[in-house]
């Protein structure tokens, strides 16, 4: 009898069908300098969000959970709790640079360039800026990225650079999970 476990290598089924296992992420020889992720689906951020994570991180401040404080400031509304703005672009990043990752190594130059406000629909686009093999770790590498996080009507809001230690193709947790 054939094994439950899914087929990683395209081997023909007794239906004569293929079983193609997706891939999560890229390893580090798929990264071109230059190229530009567009990433999607985006994710429309709301009150609720803006609140219980600005609670569970002990940020208390007025503008992101009082409306009545909120509103006599220069905004005049509740805005979304920038880690929160941070967290969500990075999660964004996540199918195209880091779901293979063994590390974040860092990320330099963060800038908060717009308020985001609840009900504000966000999506993020990543260009690769730099791709090396690691000098101590022979089968691994580091991607530098650098990625803009920008609301539904265009506007930038939040921008980052980003390194990651990245597995080259065949040494990666996906390249050993299942396997016997």
């Amino acid at each position: 009898m054939e094994s439950e476990r899914p087929s990683t290598s395209g081997d023909e089924t007794p239906a004569g069908g293929r079983t193609i296992v997706s891939r999560y992420g890229r390893c580090l020889e798929d990264f071109v300098v230059g190229d530009i992720y567009e990433h999607r689906p985006g994710r429309t951020i709301t009150a609720a969000d803006n609140i219980q994570f600005s609670l569970l991180t002990m940020n208390r401040h007025p503008l992101h959970c009082d409306h009545a404080y909120a509103e006599k400031s220069e905004f005049g509304k509740p805005l979304v709790n920038s880690a929160l703005t941070l967290a969500i672009v990075t999660g964004l990043t996540v199918d195209d640079v880091s779901a293979q990752a063994i590390a974040n190594l860092g990320w330099r130059e963060v800038k908060l360039l717009a308020p985001v406000f609840p009900g504000d629909t966000v999506y993020a686009r990543t260009k690769v800026m730099d791709v090396r093999p690691s000098g101590s770790r022979p089968n691994q590498g580091i991607v530098t990225t650098y990625t803009e996080g920008y609301k539904a009507d265009g506007t930038v809001f939040l921008s980052f650079e980003r390194a990651s230690l990245i597995p080259k193709r065949g040494h990666g947790v996906d390249d050993v999970v299942g396997k016997s």
